[in-house]
């Protein structure tokens, strides 16, 4: 008799490692794993990824290629409308789950899945984010969320695996890491101290030491849109690779923000967004030169609502389609170059 399948969104991470196991035994299910990379992964840490997945007992796993989509549907908005929460973090997160939520969903429909899942906790913003695509997509599908359930502690859930002989590294269980395309955030530990700084040792690599103590940038634009970097023409997601690395060479876009999670009460978080915050930064000089004083007044205000109605995982509200086309409306004389 066969059992039933679940695709679970994968990272590799304690979190889903421990799902990918509980649904296997607690819940009896095939689980069908999916990772999908919307930027920050090697292609030896999508191996081990993919690993890690046939070790915890996965029947199949996916790895799905999200970086251009995640720039095309996400980034580029966010760059026209110089989305910055709070004024300083630049969403790193957000649109990403929202392509990584809409590709469990289609590959849950290729595999016959009868339930999607997630190894969000109950505390956290992309529980919502990963319930709102999952009920906007599929609201047939049950949505299994093992750690918010349960509510077990990281070494609780640490424990557990143990118990089966599978070893969880000791910085895994201290932070949760979410590297990606538009930035990399860091949670855990000091994180939930706002007198405690996150050490540099939390993060995934140390800034690169840089010979030069500056670099001239040229970034171009074709209505709003990042395209060239030093005059070279690069496709989205490798601009963005490419931007990133000049910035973390020299230490650029580190920091901390603390804000109101999508339940009301407030987080902190570390983040790493060279790219963001440099083509923001651009993107706004060269914006000033061409927009009128209205335009910018308006455009302010909602891209600052099209951030928290992404934040939250709201993007399939029709109201977003109707912000994006204001605007790429807006753009349409913001082409050149910014220094």
């Amino acid at each position: 008799m066969s059992r039933p399948r679940v695709a679970l969104a994968f990272s590799g991470g304690l979190d889903t490692s421990f799902c990918a196991v509980w649904l296997r035994e607690e819940l009896g299910a095939d689980v069908v794993t999916v990772t999908v990379d919307t930027g920050g992964a090697s292609a030896a840490d999508l191996e081990r990824v993919s690993g890690r997945a046939r070790e915890l007992g996965a029947v199949e796993h996916r790895t799905e290629d999200g970086r251009e989509e995640t720039f095309d549907r996400f980034v580029r908005v966010l760059v026209q409308g110089n989305v910055l929460r709070g004024g300083v973090y630049p969403l790193s997160v957000a649109a990403e789950r929202v392509v990584q939520a809409e590709r469990v969903v289609r590959v849950a429909r290729e595999v016959g899945a009868v339930g999607v899942a997630h190894g969000s906790t109950a505390a956290g913003n992309d529980q919502c984010r990963f319930d709102a695509v999952f009920g906007a997509l599929a609201p047939d599908l049950p949505i299994h969320a093992p750690v918010r359930s349960l509510g077990w502690s990281r070494e609780r859930q640490a424990a557990y695996l143990a118990e089966r002989g599978i070893e969880v590294s000791r910085e895994t269980r201290d932070y949760s890491v979410n590297a990606g395309l538009w930035g990399t955030t860091i949670g855990g530990r000091e994180t939930h101290d706002p007198w405690q700084e996150i050490p540099d040792a939390a993060f995934p690599a140390a800034a690169a030491p840089s010979d030069d103590l500056s670099r001239e940038v040229i970034v171009g634009f074709e209505q709003g849109v990042p395209v060239r970097l030093d005059g070279q023409r690069l496709g989205g997601a490798a601009l963005v690779e490419a931007v990133g690395a000049i910035g973390r060479s020299f230490g650029v876009g580190r920091g901390v923000h603390i804000g109101e999670t999508v339940l009301g009460i407030k987080g902190r978080i570390g983040f790493e967004a060279p790219a963001p915050l440099v083509l923001i930064a651009a993107h706004r000089e060269l914006e000033k030169l061409v927009l009128t004083r209205w335009q910018s007044f308006w455009k302010d205000q909602l891209a600052s609502f099209y951030g928290q109605m992404l934040h939250e995982g709201l993007y399939h509200d029709p109201v977003m389609r109707d912000i994006e086309a204001l605007m790429v409306s807006s753009q349409a004389k913001v082409t050149g170059d910014a220094r």
